[in-house]
């Protein structure tokens, strides 16, 4: 089936959303929330073009770009190539991260801009990650609150606020008024699936972010000193995948026994 051409917006704006190949979550920890979040600065350090809103789930990312004096599939190439880059060099895999295409819809208007933008900004709400936007710290919308934007960290947050008021102070708190109203505004999404079994395909992943984050390697679990960091890892273990105790043992290279006993 051949793939549907893109539609181009007259206005260089777009929502854009990236998923993670076959449903899998492209960040496993905030060390990788943080990296694609400076990633999405540093391939703009030359202003071509604008970040109005992000907001990072944990099986894909939506945008609000407009792509300025640069071209929009290029953007997302130069963004998805680099944090790819980043993702396998850290886990040691390879193979695909993200889906191939991403999908994308043109912004025409101011209306459908400040939609878009609340709506991105409320995604983490919508399935139960946060009660409000403010309390979800992998967005922009925290950072439009930031009076003088002296933390924008590349978000450009005037275009926006200037729709509401001139006046900052005003802009801000109808901005606030303005993402805390009900909507029935319909954008491109992907289903937010909180997954909390670890299938065998994805096991290896989750056991190299587990030793990363507690500073281990798989050599290190067999001495004395870490029997609790391998205890908790082997307990994540049962309660969170489908292995039995003999393939937790093999992944691991301990005595099942040991596995066995471990509650």
């Amino acid at each position: 089936m051949p793939r549907q051409i893109r539609e181009l917006s007259k206005s260089k704006i777009y929502h854009i959303m990236i998923r993670g190949n076959e449903k899998k979550n492209i960040f496993l920890d905030n060390e990788d929330r943080e990296k694609f979040t400076s990633i999405l600065c540093d391939k703009n350090d030359e202003n071509r073009w604008f970040l109005y809103a992000f907001c990072l789930m944990d099986n894909h990312v939506h945008l609000l770009i407009n792509e300025g004096d640069e071209n929009i599939s290029r953007i997302m190439k130069r963004i998805s190539t680099s944090y790819v880059y980043y993702f396998n060099k850290k886990y040691k895999r390879v193979g695909h991260l993200l889906q191939d295409r991403y999908r994308s819809e043109a912004i025409e208007n101011d209306r459908y801009l400040l939609a878009a933008a609340r709506y991105i900004h409320n995604n983490p709400v919508k399935v139960g990650m946060a009660k409000e936007p403010s309390q979800y710290e992998w967005s922009s919308y925290k950072l439009y609150l930031d009076k003088n934007g002296f933390n924008n960290r590349g978000i450009e947050r005037n275009t926006i606020l200037e729709m509401f008021s001139v006046n900052e102070d005003k802009a801000i708190r109808l901005f606030i008024e303005y993402s805390d109203q009900a909507t029935d505004d319909r954008f491109i999404d992907y289903k937010e699936e909180v997954e909390t079994e670890i299938n065998e395909e994805n096991v290896v992943i989750f056991v190299k972010s587990f030793l990363y984050k507690n500073g281990r390697t798989m050599e290190s679990l067999k001495r004395r000193e870490n029997v609790i960091i391998r205890n908790n890892l082997i307990i994540d273990l049962k309660k969170k995948s489908n292995l039995s105790i003999r393939k937790i043992a093999s992944l691991l290279g301990i005595n099942k026994e040991i596995v066995h006993r471990v509650k």
